[in-house]
């Protein structure tokens, strides 16, 4: 694991000539690259989401509907209000610096909105965060456009945000904007996963499922342009969503064993596991799903501690502190954003008996490409725990990271 981290290290060092470049088209007065435009992508609150499914219900019948079930419409509506004062700081900061500002949320982006802005920034957590940066992907803008990425955490009290600039700016937004106009940050390059759907089994186009709402994506889909500059064949289709933290591929019941076979790296060898499903993440998502996937406890360190002191005579043990290793193990798990490696990770592999098949496929690694075949009965294939597609038995993706497909945020201290 130590090398696994050294190396994704210096891979992120090369990148320093990646951001250098990029640093060249800084926003501000004596800047080629001028900040005109700006998409504000805003958090659908709680309360706003009720209103959107009971649309004919006044305020008054709303709220009496929400307190009879039992929900808290008090904390609805003044979370709702929390969102709404950080985003209005946010549109008027920018509109005072003369930048023409458009708001939309997850129902009404659209991909035409998406072509005008020169920036989108997304207000809320992380969530929102992920839903701007997968809509705003490559393929659904102009060919050889890449619009950054830049957002407020609107809760910081509630929400970690670590998508977005630092707390601080939450309640000091003109800063970040005179900051950002200025060219007063750093240009940063954060991987994504682009995910193909191969065989003739992708054909019927399956429509994607937004797992927020249950319902059909409102975003249209087109045909994306393969990596020779021509069309791929009609049974290859390179899904329109880029994913920032990770792929999930499993049963959408979880008690349901996930079947699936498994090719790390062009390997001639394929690997049929069982386990509760297949999560690949990049270096941004190694701080989410991926760590708490595989973190270690205080408690598991303790015990492993207290095995080895039986069968040995390991009396230097005697001064370890089980807390500083499980935390440092964890710290190890987490890797750069700009890693162009994917790491997969097996939830929960079964290795009784004749599983995994053929043996030897380690259950967590790293690896440049990941080509992932169903045999199960009622999966999906879920990018960054919103979109999702059907994955079920015969169904094959790859997986696989371009450095065209990269996000282009910002940090600043």
């Amino acid at each position: 694991m130590y090398k696994a981290i050294h190396l994704g290290r210096t891979v992120a060092g090369c990148n320093n000539v990646i951001r250098k470049n990029i640093e060249s088209r800084q926003f501000g007065a004596n800047s080629k690259a001028k900040l005109r435009r700006v998409l504000v992508v805003s958090k659908l609150t709680r309360l706003e989401f009720e209103k959107t499914r009971d649309g004919a219900l006044s305020d008054e019948k709303l709220e009496q509907k929400i307190r009879i079930r039992g929900s808290d419409y008090d904390a609805m509506k003044y979370y709702h209000h929390l969102h709404k004062d950080v985003e209005e700081d946010v549109v008027e900061s920018f509109r005072r610096e003369g930048i023409e500002v458009k708001v939309v949320n997850r129902l009404t982006i659209n991909k035409g909105i998406l072509r005008w802005a020169d920036m989108v920034v997304p207000i809320g957590g992380d969530g929102t965060f992920l839903l701007a940066a997968g809509r705003a992907s490559p393929f659904m803008l102009d060919k050889g456009k890449k619009t950054p990425v830049v957002g407020f955490n609107s809760d910081p009290r509630r929400s970690e945000g670590r998508l977005m600039l630092p707390k601080y700016y939450s309640t000091n937004v003109s800063e970040a904007v005179k900051r950002i106009l200025a060219g007063n940050f750093t240009w940063m390059q954060r991987s994504r996963i682009r995910i193909t759907l191969v065989g003739n089994t992708t054909t019927e186009r399956p429509p994607p499922i937004d797992l927020h709402e249950y319902n059909v994506s409102p975003v249209e889909h087109e045909e994306v342009i393969g990596r020779n500059g021509t069309e791929y064949k009609s049974s290859n289709r390179i899904l329109p969503y880029l994913a920032l933290n990770e792929v999930f591929i499993g049963e959408m019941l979880s008690a349901r064993v996930s079947h699936l076979h498994l090719r790390v790296d062009k390997s001639d060898v394929v690997t049929k596991t069982k386990s509760s499903g297949l999560c690949v993440s990049t270096g941004t998502g190694s701080t989410s799903w991926l760590t708490s996937m595989n973190r270690l406890s205080t408690s598991n360190v303790r015990d492993l501690i207290n095995i080895i002191k039986r069968n040995s005579d390991a009396a230097a043990l005697n001064g370890i502190d089980p807390e500083t290793i499980s935390e440092e193990y964890n710290r190890n798990l987490v890797f750069p954003a700009d890693d162009p490696r994917l790491c997969y990770s097996i939830r929960e592999q079964i290795c009784i008996g004749v599983w995994p098949n053929p043996k030897g496929l380690e259950s967590r690694d790293f690896a440049k490409e990941i080509t992932v075949k169903s045999r199960c009965i009622d999966a999906s294939l879920v990018i960054d725990g919103s979109i999702a597609y059907n994955f079920n038995d015969g169904a094959e993706a790859l997986l696989e990271v371009h450095p065209e497909d990269a996000l282009l945020t910002i940090v600043m201290d």
